[in-house]
Order: structure tokens, then C-alpha cells, then sequence
């Protein structure tokens, strides 16, 4: 099976040796995504902001190896803290309100940087 990868930029890519998305078939799996940039976190402290930056990065991922957002069947979000979880599912709702993909929301303690407040995961499926 042909594979295609979207390479991770950040330092943990090749640390812990992943890819940000991966492409077997017609299916696209993308890592737990946060807002990191060069020097870490990007919007220490602000859950919408992350939000924003993770599913935008999520649709890039997608479109490099031929998708978009309309085609994810499932997302998983993971909070550092739950008492976020309203304002991530409003940033969340606001960019798959006509996709309606099954996800799933729970609060992981930690992540891997103390000031990822959120972290997403995706599964697209495409014709």
C-alpha cells in the first residue's frame, strides 16, 4: 500500500519519529495536533486561539495530501483542562457545522508542552 506523509516541523517530529498526517488508501489519519511553533506554544493561556490554529494547521495537513475538512469522519479532542471544553466546541462547531463528524472531548491532564491547552486529532475518509 502506497503511503503518503505530511512531515511534522516541529522538534517532536523527529524525536518521537511521527508524521502529521498520514495517507493509506482513501484514508487520512492526522496526528494529535497542537498550536506550536518555533519557541513552543503559540497563545499560552488562550483555548479559542489554539483551537483556531489547530484546525487550520489539521487543513493544511489534509489539503497536502489531497482533502479538506468536509471530508473528516471523526475528530478527538483532548483539553488540558475541561472547564475549556464550550469555548474549543464553539471553535470546533464553527468550522464543521455542516460536516458533523463523530467526536469525542476529554480532558487529558497534561500534554506534552505545559501550555498546549488543547490538542486534536482527525480521521478523513475521501471518495
Amino acid at each position: 500500500m502506497i503511503r503518503d506523509r505530511v512531515e511534522v516541523t516541529n522538534k517532536w517530529g523527529n524525536l518521537i519519529g511521527y508524521s502529521r498526517a498520514v495517507r493509506a488508501g482513501n484514508q487520512i489519519f492526522v496526528s494529535g495536533t497542537a498550536a506550536s511553533g518555533p519557541d513552543g506554544a503559540l497563545h499560552p493561556g488562550d483555548a479559542l486561539r489554539q483551537t483556531e490554529v489547530i484546525l487550520a494547521r489539521i487543513s493544511e495537513a489534509l489539503a497536502t495530501v489531497g482533502a479538506g475538512l468536509a471530508d473528516i469522519v471523526e475528530t478527538r479532542i483532548f483539553l488540558r483542562d475541561m472547564s475549556d471544553w464550550e469555548v474549543v466546541g464553539k471553535a470546533h462547531g464553527a468550522v464543521f457545522a455542516n460536516v458533523r463528524p463523530a467526536t469525542t472531548m476529554v480532558q487529558a491532564g497534561g500534554l506534552i508542552d505545559p501550555d498546549f491547552l488543547v490538542e486534536i486529532a482527525a480521521t478523513a475518509i475521501v471518495a
